[in-house]
């Protein structure tokens, strides 16, 4: 069976040592929710049991807050083994990206349970009940709080080691119950003292950081869903790998798409010398693809060739006297696949104009321009490029 299931993700493009740490990496998130369901079942019980006892309406709604939070275990436990179904025609790059979805629907839960405690909390504010505690019931709670603070910050730290969106918000959430919890506590203790109750108005500032939270997390989780900027460092152990081929001088327009954590395809130019030909290009590309996937575990689906001028001294002269021009302006962050054809009377090249520009559509004309006068027996043919692992 797992011989079967490693032939098929060799087929899908990965490879066998990809296959074994994607492996670990789903057991490692199933496990943890685990814990999480089980550690957060038996406090609801508990705090239910509570809750029912003394007529706390904090303590109930925490309790209803926990099997909110084995019921988002539940999903990340789900989206996980999803995600790892394999690619076929209608999803030829698979469905690693159901791992962000079940982030979101954790997202949803959270600011949900936050709606549903602040409707509760301001009830009891028009209409106080006097709650009754005791201490075991007090101890319970207090239990509780460290146990969800022990689980929080495991389940985060697990969720960041494997790069899991759902475990990192299922341990933000458990992070902020442990807050609700120890806030409950201290209302039970300010009134067993004083016989003022704040139970109530706790829950209500309380629900207002967790609706906060629930939006932040499903905002965040959207972007990344949209599509966020590659990771800088992986963009730039991917150039790095390119450019370390002799054959080339310099590794562009670097695109990287992401299908799920950890799941990245890519595209790129390469600027080679203008001698070589096509069948010493297929070597190269291959080997490149090859190298990229083996060390930064990119897929790279395209390789596109810009050649530089290596028989003509002068359209070298030319490109130094360019390049010094364009780079003037403070927000061209590059230019590149440049190539005169003085046959022609052809100048080509692509510059990178950064996202901090006033206006790049302007400032690239204006560059454009610039170059047009100092060679005005030319045709120049630039192209405003995108850097898509900009920091």
């Amino acid at each position: 069976m797992l011989a079967a299931k490693i032939k098929e993700a060799e087929r899908a493009g990965m490879s066998s040592e990809e296959f074994e740490k994607t492996t670990l990496r789903n057991r490692i998130i199933v496990r943890t929710s685990i814990i999480g369901i089980l550690a957060n079942v038996m406090l609801a019980a508990f705090k239910a049991v509570i809750g029912v006892m003394t007529g706390s309406i904090a303590i109930t709604m925490d309790a209803v807050n926990n099997i909110s939070d084995a019921a988002s275990s539940l999903i990340t436990i789900i989206g996980t083994k999803l995600a790892t179904k394999p690619a076929d025609r209608k999803h030829p790059f698979g469905y690693g990206r159901i791992e962000y979805l079940s982030a979101m629907i954790i997202s949803i839960i959270v600011f949900y349970a936050g709606i549903t405690s602040f409707a509760e909390s301001v009830k009891k504010i028009v209409h106080p009940e006097t709650p009754e505690y005791s201490m075991t019931s007090l101890v319970i709670v207090a239990i509780g709080v460290l146990v969800k603070i022990v689980l929080g910050h495991f389940v985060k730290k697990t969720g960041q080691k494997v790069n899991s969106d759902s475990l990192v918000n299922s341990g933000e959430d458990a992070k902020l119950d442990s807050v609700i919890s120890a806030s409950t506590l201290a209302a039970a203790v300010v009134f067993m003292i004083f016989h003022v109750s704040l139970e109530s108005w706790l829950g209500a500032i309380i629900s207002i950081v967790i609706i906060k939270s629930g939006l932040e997390m499903l905002r965040n989780t959207v972007s990344e869903i949209l599509g966020e900027r590659g990771d800088a460092e992986l963009a730039k152990g991917v150039k790095e790998t390119v450019s370390s081929f002799p054959e080339v001088r310099g590794a562009y327009d670097l695109v990287l798409n992401n299908y799920g954590p950890n799941a990245y395809s890519g595209s790129l130019h390469i600027e080679v010398p203008d001698t070589m030909t096509a069948d010493k290009l297929d070597v190269l590309t291959r080997q490149i693809t090859a190298e990229v996937s083996m060390k930064n575990h990119v897929y790279l689906t395209a390789i596109g060739v810009y050649s530089y001028n290596t028989k003509d001294l002068e359209a070298a002269t030319m490109r130094d006297r360019i390049r010094k021009k364009v780079m003037e302006h403070e927000n061209v962050m590059q230019m590149h696949a440049f190539y005169a054809d003085r046959e022609r009377k052809v100048i080509r090249f692509d510059m990178i104009v950064s996202f901090d520009a006033k206006d790049r559509t302007a400032l690239y004309h204006e560059v454009t321009e610039e170059i047009q006068e100092m060679y005005p027996e030319y045709t120049v043919i630039t192209a405003l490029d995108t850097d898509f692992s900009e920091s």
